[in-house]
């Protein structure tokens, strides 16, 4: 199985779970080292033989898909088995599992519940009828607290103003439906968008809106009221189609502006930016030196100014952000800068801005004036090595335009696939290097910007390339010989690629007349 990259953007979010995880991680770590004592393990251990039964026995069931290489899981593995253990004692009981998805008995399972990357938790409800992503916190205690809110119902009565002060958090987001009756469509598709999102949100009911925080007695039902920590603050749809509803819910969520530092209260919104496919604007400086107060109150100006535009817009400190650096491909010289990545993944950069040239600078990207900007390694200076690496600067001149065959790896460091493929590659590129049609190479795709010629969608993966142009994702065997008989039997020699060049250009011109 490949590690996903999620349309592209699961390194980053790793990157994020590595900034904001830090002080639980080391805490778990230091507790881990000190030794367990003995005990059973609270969390069930499945595999493809066990797991079906499992979801069938449990109305309600977490499960970890992991990778035993994955540092993500080893730094949640003691907070999950803490939280496994305190919700053993829930009545009824929560169970939470786990799947090491890395094993090749078990990627079935991770191929049916689209695993795209280690760990990745989700809730199984109702015996696997209804299944969701576990969007919870990743310690101990906050894991107990969002597990026990998930099997309650999905939407709490608030039925005096003690209930709404006990449920609506000012720091987080709050929904409440206000209604006339609990019944009838608009109650009915209410509930319906509050089981569906429940492990995104925090959902309530009532009859009397004057219980609610800044409440009014003669609000017009049937109403949705989203309380937020950002922002208006307050806001409000009459629109109870679910699509609508759903619609309202996401865009209210999200702050016009998402600040990326190392506030976990910041963490939920980071993810939302991140995870959408809207267009996305991003200005990083530092936030303890500089003119600060006159960046942030530009950005958020230009923010209102293009909120009718499809995108979104994040401020970040470098300090926090460094994860988000190593992604992009940016330099700490570079900042403050401002960068917009688009739906295609194109990029566009604009370094050293200064608060002025933010809103102009914008507007030449809406009016398609700016250029893109790419991420790309150095070319090596040597590169002897049996496997060649190619970098987004030389991968055209290296795959598409050398006149040869070449078979071109597609990976990330800390993949264990990809790690284990390596000495396989080499083994390969050794019995061809006598070989001067053929060229194995290798790109690190989180360091550079894979060419849009490209599916990868996940890691490693391996496209062969012909002289003449022909293109194909390699889904062989993964051993030397494997790689080696497929490139022989494959490949063009240099006379084959001129004549099939020729032919395609004859059949174009004959098209033409």
């Amino acid at each position: 199985m490949a590690i996903s990259k999620s349309k592209a953007w699961i390194s980053l979010l790793l990157a994020l779970a590595v900034v904001l995880s830090v002080p639980a991680a080391r805490a778990a770590e230091e507790e881990a080292a000190e030794g367990g004592d003995g005990a059973a393990e609270a969390v069930l251990t499945l595999d493809a033989d066990s797991f079906d039964d499992a979801v069938a026995k449990h109305p309600f069931m977490v499960v970890e898909f992991y990778a035993p290489w994955c540092g993500h899981c080893k730094k949640l593995a003691p907070e999950y088995e803490k939280a496994a253990q305190e919700l053993s004692r829930h009545d009824p009981p929560i169970v939470l599992a786990k799947v090491d998805a890395n094993d090749d008995k078990n990627r079935p399972l991770a191929t049916k519940y689209e695993i795209q990357g280690f760990p990745t938790l989700k809730i199984f409800r109702n015996q696997g009828k209804n299944i969701q992503e576990y969007k919870g916190p990743r310690e101990a205690e906050g894991i107990v607290e969002y597990l026990k809110k998930q099997v309650g119902p999905a939407s709490k009565e608030i039925k005096s103003p003690e209930d709404a002060t006990n449920l609506i958090d000012d720091k987080k987001i709050y929904i409440v439906g206000i209604f006339t009756e609990l019944s009838g469509p608009e109650f009915t598709n209410f509930m319906e968008v509050a089981e569906k999102l429940r492990s995104d949100y925090d959902f309530g009911h009532t009859l009397h809106a004057n219980h609610l925080p800044r409440g009014d007695a003669a609000v017009e039902r049937a109403l949705v009221r989203l309380f937020k920590p950002f922002d208006e603050l307050v806001v409000d749809s009459k629109d109870f189609d679910v699509t609508a509803l759903e619609k309202f819910i996401d865009a209210s969520s999200t702050p016009k502006v998402v600040t990326f530092d190392k506030n976990p209260d910041n963490h939920p919104y980071l993810l939302k930016f991140f995870q959408s496919s809207a267009a996305k604007a991003m200005l990083f400086l530092n936030f303890s030196t500089g003119p600060f107060e006159s960046f942030k109150s530009v950005y958020h100006g230009a923010a209102e100014e293009f909120k009718d535009k499809e995108i979104k817009f994040l401020i970040g400190d470098i300090e926090a952000s460094q994860g988000a650096f190593q992604y992009f491909g940016l330099k700490e010289d570079q900042v403050p800068l401002i960068l917009i990545q688009d739906g295609d993944s194109k990029k566009f950069l604009k370094a050293q801005v200064e608060p002025d040239q933010i809103v102009s600078w914008l507007k030449e990207y809406f009016d398609g004036k700016l250029s893109p900007f790419r991420k790309s390694e150095p070319i090596p200076e040597v590169n002897d090595e049996p496997v060649k690496v190619v970098v987004a600067d030389n991968v055209h001149d290296v795959v598409f335009k050398s006149g040869k065959n070449v078979l071109v790896e597609f990976y990330a460091p800390w993949c264990g696939h990809c790690k284990k493929l390596a000495p396989i590659l080499d083994e390969a590129a050794t019995t061809l290097k006598s070989d001067e049609d053929v060229v194995i190479a290798k790109m690190d795709a989180t360091a550079n910007d894979v060419p849009s010629e490209f599916d990868v969608q996940g890691y490693p993966t391996l496209y062969f390339i012909t002289p003449s142009g022909k293109m194909v994702p390699y889904e062989g065997g993964r051993t030397a010989d494997e790689i080696v008989d497929f490139i022989k039997k494959n490949k063009e020699t240099a006379g084959q690629a001129t004549e099939k060049a020729e032919s395609a250009s004859a059949e174009s011109v004959k098209d033409e007349l």
